[in-house]
């Protein structure tokens, strides 16, 4: 009889998610030495190699995918047993788990306080990660929610609940925020620095200019929306960003936004979790009170002082001019 622990196995279907020690380690939060200890001890109860290696890259053998398959299983369970008794305790207790795009940490800590504030009670556990770990995270029902731009079309269910504008972002000083309605052929010898493929903002921006006829190339590419605001500030080139990461630089004047014609490009954050989801009580009062309040609570940044007068979101006035349905 195999004598694991749940936390041998939860290292072991991190790194098989992954395929990745080091990634596993990231988003357990523990020293890459201790990850592999974990597995080591996994692989002694096994009687079996669970992992094999060939060049840089790590596999599962025939001995893994079985153990993952399992493992995933058994968490299920588990998560379905702690949920029970958390309604069984009642709704003033219980514990929700969720798992965030890094540009939407900007936001959600405010939505969670706000219902935390409703429910004392309650802990929350966040996880922010890039979209290809969230969506993993997802696939592996490892999260009771997650919260993302454009959701892929499989096996998901996607939830919209607020607006998601992208903005063309410049230095404040940059001879195009004098400028109105800029037509992208406009912006052609312009420098861009973009997140990094894979990115929903990426993504976004790219499709985008695709069906305008034109390509976006960055000059440099960035894993971060601060870094991209940091180095927009110090005059590297342009960027384009969700205008909820933006709040304190246009505040300050140290980002202006641009008026490009087309922008903003118009998007939406989702609630999303997988088909046929058992939620306990928590889960899906969190559901319900994001749907529901959660652009009461979130303001979007107004745009006026942000160097493009022109440029409205929902929740500004009106300028006249016609808005493109990107």
């Amino acid at each position: 009889m195999m004598n694991f622990t749940f936390r041998q196995l939860k290292a072991f279907e991190a790194v098989a998610r992954h395929l990745s020690f080091t990634r596993a380690s990231q988003e357990l939060h523990l020293t890459q030495p201790a990850v592999s200890m974990q597995i080591k001890q996994l692989e002694e109860h096994a009687g079996l190699p669970l992992f094999e290696q060939v060049g840089k890259r790590i596999f599962l053998t025939e001995a893994g995918r079985e153990m993952y398959h399992y493992s995933q299983a058994i968490s299920a369970q588990l998560s379905e047993l702690e949920m029970v008794l958390d309604e069984l305790k009642g709704f003033s207790r219980g514990r929700l788990t969720i798992a965030v795009a890094s540009t939407a940490n900007y936001f959600v800590p405010r939505l969670i306080a706000a219902f935390c504030h409703r429910h004392s009670n309650v802990s929350v556990t966040l996880e922010v990660t890039n979209r290809e770990s969230l969506l993993s995270l997802l696939s592996a029902n490892a999260m009771d929610l997650a919260i993302m731009g454009q959701p892929p079309d499989k096996e998901l269910v996607a939830h919209p609940f607020m607006e998601n504008p992208l903005v063309m972002i410049a230095p404040p000083d940059h001879p195009l925020t004098r400028e109105h309605s800029i037509p992208l052929e406009r912006l052609r010898s312009e420098p861009f620095i973009l997140r990094e493929p894979g990115s929903g903002t990426r993504g976004a921006a790219e499709r985008f200019f695709e069906q305008h006829g034109e390509q976006l190339l960055p000059t440099q590419v960035m894993h971060s929306s601060e870094a991209i605001k940091q180095a927009v500030e110090a005059g590297l080139g342009l960027g384009i960003l969700s205008l909820h990461t933006l709040e304190m630089e246009l505040a300050l004047g140290r980002l202006a936004v641009l008026d490009v014609a087309g922008f903003p490009i118009r998007r939406h954050w989702y609630l999303v979790h997988p088909q046929g989801k058992r939620f306990s009580r928590v889960g899906q009062a969190f559901l319900d009170f994001t749907l529901r309040e959660a652009s009461g609570i979130l303001r979007l940044p107004t745009l006026e002082a942000a160097g493009a007068p022109s440029a409205q979101v929902p929740g500004t006035k009106a300028s006249g001019r016609k808005k493109s349905r990107a």
